[in-house]
Formats: structure tokens, C-alpha cells, sequence
């Protein structure tokens, strides 16, 4: 990938998880207002937003072992954001179906920085 192609696809990528972000502050909202769900909504919440939060940070990396670092918080946020997901949907508090896609998207995103931190860490060797 040359220069070019890595700053489309990392303001790309800026965008896509800052959506994220965005269609979890959605799921919160439209989540019962119960006492346990407000609890677990905070915490996919708090994940949720550190997956964009931090994609930025790597962005903004001054050195490889920090982009590395950065990239690691995304992985473990956004494996923690799928995590909250199915505890929501385990103690029925929301429907398979109107979670599926933020599913999907929190695994696609742990995918594709898993692989990119798993690159860095090749080339660091």
C-alpha cells in the first residue's frame, strides 16, 4: 500500500469507526430504561467510544511501538464492545435483530485492526 492509499483508507477508516461511535450513542438511547440496562449500555458506551477515539490516536502516532500500542486499545475496545452486545442480548434486553449490524461492524473493525497491528508487528521484526 503506498502513502497515498494509506491516508484514504486512515481517514476512511476515521470515519467508519467514528460512526460507530455515533450508532452506539443511538443503540444507548434507544435502550429500556432500566436500571441494568443503562449500566451495561454505559459500558458499551465507554468501549464503543474508545474504539474511535483511539483509531485517532494511532493516526496521530509519533512512533511505530505507539501506533502498535494504539492499535492494541482499538482491538480490546472493540472486542469489549461485542461483548457488551451479547450480554445485552443474553439478558433480553434487546432483540438479536436490532443489534446484528452494530455486531457485525464491531468484528469487522477488530478484524481489520487486528490484521493491520499483526502487519506492524511483522514489521517490526
Amino acid at each position: 500500500m503506498n502513502d497515498v492509499s494509506r491516508i484514504e483508507f486512515a481517514e476512511m477508516f476515521k470515519k467508519r469507526t467514528k460512526k460507530f461511535v455515533v450508532d452506539n450513542i443511538k443503540l444507548f438511547k434507544s435502550l429500556p430504561k432500566t436500571e441494568e440496562a443503562k449500566i451495561i449500555g454505559r459500558q458499551l458506551l465507554r468501549s464503543s467510544s474508545s474504539v474511535g477515539a483511539n483509531y485517532r490516536a494511532a493516526c496521530r502516532a509519533r512512533s511505530q511501538a505507539e501506533f502498535h500500542a494504539k492499535l492494541s486499545i482499538v482491538v480490546e475496545e472493540a472486542d469489549e464492545s461485542v461483548f457488551w452486545m451479547e450480554v445485552l442480548i443474553e439478558a433480553e434486553i434487546i432483540k438479536l435483530s436490532d443489534i446484528a449490524i452494530l455486531i457485525d461492524e464491531a468484528n469487522q473493525i477488530l478484524k481489520i485492526v487486528s490484521a493491520s497491528r499483526k502487519t506492524v508487528t511483522i514489521n517490526k521484526s
